[in-house]
């Protein structure tokens, strides 16, 4: 017997495009199990050196939800790199003003810290509401329960 090892040949070509739907979903459950997709530890031929994952489109981004007091306290913050360039955005700011970018970070911060995942990172689309328009890559509807984790 010989064990199983892939080969970085025709990796592109063989992604899948999956489209999710936040709507109702709570942000870091959601963020996890696209995480799994993107990283592609959800296939049997995951290679942790490698990007085996597939895209993911998600949508009615701004109709995720926070549970508990996440809502009124999570702030987002970011420093310019000039003195006192300390920035603070609370989610519920962020939420009005760009509903996309809160699924964004939440993704990101659960992907390798490497060159690796920012590859993997970019096959993520989020939209704020049911719109895309990945259309003509026929994306299949990837169905997250949030109730026990996706399993």
């Amino acid at each position: 017997m010989s064990t199983y090892f892939p080969s970085g040949q025709g990796l592109a070509e063989n992604r899948n495009w999956y489209v999710v739907d936040a709507a109702g979903q709570t942000v870091g459950r959601l963020a996890t199990q696209i995480a799994r997709v993107l990283t592609g530890k959800n296939k049997p031929t995951w290679t942790p050196f490698m990007d085996t994952g597939d895209h993911v489109i998600v949508i009615n981004a701004r109709q995720a939800v926070f549970k508990g007091s996440k809502g009124e306290q999570k702030v987002y913050r970011h420093h310019t790199r000039y003195p006192g360039g300390l920035r603070e955005i609370s989610v519920k700011d962020q939420f009005a003003k760009h509903p996309e970018r809160v699924i964004e970070l939440a993704v990101k911060g659960m992907m390798p810290k490497n060159k690796l995942g920012k590859a993997m990172v970019k096959k993520l689309k989020v939209y704020a509401d049911a719109n895309h328009p990945h259309a003509a890559q026929q994306p299949q509807a990837l169905v997250i329960n949030a109730s026990n984790g996706g399993q």
